[in-house]
C-alpha cells in the first residue's frame, strides 16, 4: 500500500509560514496591549495633581508617590551613568582593539553568566558588598551601583553586537584617509552604531525601572523623599509591589502601576528622538 504524503508548492508554503509569523506577532501584540489598556483602565482614575506631588502616608493607602518617583529617577540614571561608560568602554574594546583569543572569549563568557543571574542574587550581592562591607546602607547609592552591575552585561553584549554589525568599508576608508583607531572609531564607526548602542541602554533602563528585587535590597523602602545619594529610597516598582501583596491599597498599586507605564513610555519616546539627532548628525 503506498504512503500519500501531502505536499505544498513553495508559494503555498511561504504563505502558510507568513500566516504562522502574524498570527503569533498579532498575538503577542493583542497581550501586551490588553495588559496595557488594563492596567491604564483601572489606574488612570486614581492620577491626579495630588497623586503625583504627596508623599505616601499611612503605608500607602493615602497620598500620593511623589517620593517614589524621585527615588525611580534617582536610582535609574545613577545606575545608567555608572554601568553605560563600562559597558560601551568594554564592548569598544572586544570589538575593535582585540582579536578573538582566551582573554576575550572569557570576557564574553561572563558577560553571558552575568546576564542570566537572577536579580534577587545581585540584590544579595548588594546587600552584603555594598549596603553591609562599604557601609553605604541602604541608599540611592547602594541600589545604583547594584543596578549598574546587574545592566552592565546587557549594554556590554549590545553594544559590542551594534559595534561588530558596521561594515569594514567604514573602517578602511577612514584608516586610508589618514586617521588614528580612535579617529575612526570616534567619525566612523561610533556614528553608525549608535542606534544599537542606544537601543541596549533603553532596555537597560527598563530593567532597571521594573526592577524590585534588588532595589528593596539595597536602595530600602523608605516612604520619606530622598535627599541625597546616601539616603534610603523606594522606587515606583517596589512601592507598587508593596501595596499590591500586601493588600494596602490595589487602587494606589494600579495608579502606580499606570504612572510607571507612562513614564517608560516618556522615557523610550525621549530615547528615540535622541537617537534620531545623533544618527543625523552622525551622517
Amino acid at each position: 500500500m503506498k504512503s500519500t504524503r501531502l505536499s505544498l508548492s513553495p508559494r503555498a508554503a511561504e504563505r502558510v509560514i507568513k500566516v504562522f509569523v502574524w498570527a503569533v506577532a498579532l498575538s503577542i501584540m493583542a497581550v501586551l496591549v490588553s495588559i496595557v489598556v488594563f492596567i491604564l483602565y483601572k489606574g488612570l482614575p486614581v492620577i491626579n495633581a495630588g497623586f503625583l506631588t504627596e508623599i505616601p502616608r499611612r503605608m500607602g493607602r493615602e497620598g500620593g508617590i511623589a517620593s517614589p518617583i524621585v527615588g525611580t529617577l534617582l536610582v535609574t540614571a545613577l545606575a545608567v551613568l555608572l554601568a553605560t561608560p563600562f559597558g560601551m568602554g568594554t564592548a569598544f574594546y572586544l570589538a575593535e582593539y582585540t582579536r578573538d583569543g582566551a582573554v576575550t572569549r572569557i570576557i564574553r563568557f561572563s558577560a553571558e553568566s552575568l546576564a542570566g543571574i537572577p536579580s534577587i542574587v545581585y540584590g544579595l550581592f548588594g546587600f552584603i558588598f555594598f549596603v553591609m562591607y562599604l557601609n553605604l546602607g541602604w541608599s540611592v547609592l547602594s541600589g545604583g551601583l547594584t543596578l549598574a552591575v546587574m545592566i552592565l552585561p546587557t549594554i556590554i553584549r549590545t553594544s559590542e553586537e551594534a559595534v561588530r554589525s558596521v561594515p569594514t568599508i567604514y573602517r578602511e576608508v577612514s584608516f586610508s584617509l589618514g586617521g588614528t583607531k580612535w579617529q575612526t572609531i570616534r567619525g566612523a564607526v561610533f556614528p553608525s552604531a549608535v542606534r544599537g548602542i542606544a537601543n541596549g541602554i533603553i532596555l537597560s533602563i527598563g530593567r532597571s525601572v521594573a526592577e524590585t528585587a534588588a532595589v528593596v535590597l539595597t536602595a530600602g523602602s523608605a516612604l520619606r523623599m530622598p535627599d541625597g545619594v546616601f539616603a534610603p529610597a523606594r522606587t515606583m516598582a517596589v512601592h507598587f509591589y508593596i501595596l499590591a501583596s500586601e493588600g494596602i491599597s490595589m487602587d494606589n498599586a494600579y495608579g502606580t502601576a499606570a504612572v510607571l507605564i507612562i513614564l517608560i513610555f516618556l522615557i523610550n519616546i525621549a530615547a528615540n528622538m535622541l537617537i534620531d539627532r545623533l544618527a543625523t548628525k552622525g551622517r
